[in-house]
């Protein structure tokens, strides 16, 4: 298998997180102009994350978890190929894990229905946990 079909999945990672940070700053600014709220009520330190409702802070809070576990992802996707270990496992494993983070992220951003939204989480995160785990077995058995 060609090492580099793992950035595929690492792109669309990558995308996902530029998607929702449009999107967060679409609803923000919506918000912000429709509530007529100044610049100057906004200095005050976490002033929008107190007022905005969640169709606001939902967005933000997702950008900020698209930087925990996916920066493990990123992480590991470098290190399969700059060790030349990509293969289709670790191909599908990234898959399953951007396919649950879209979803996770598109339930986040939307209705938030919170119970579903961690099952998604979950799974995206035991796709990480095993590209890991697998690549770890491999390192330290050499």
């Amino acid at each position: 298998m060609s090492q580099d079909k793992i950035f595929s999945p690492f792109f669309a990672s990558v995308f996902l997180t530029l998607l929702v940070w449009v999107y967060m700053y679409i609803r923000r600014i919506s918000f912000i102009i429709s509530r007529k709220i100044s610049s100057q009520d906004l200095t005050v330190s976490n002033t929008l994350a107190q007022i905005s409702p969640p169709y606001v802070s939902n967005p933000s809070d997702n950008l900020k978890n698209l930087f925990e576990i996916p920066v493990i992802f990123y992480a590991l996707v470098l290190y399969l190929f700059i060790t030349k270990q990509v293969d289709a496992v670790y191909v599908n494993a990234a898959w399953v894990f951007v396919a649950f983070r879209v979803l996770h992220s598109a339930v986040h951003c939307t209705f938030n229905l919170m119970l579903l939204r961690f099952y998604l989480y979950l799974f995206a995160t035991l796709a990480v946990w095993f590209i890991a785990i697998r690549a770890a077995l491999v390192h330290f058995s050499a």
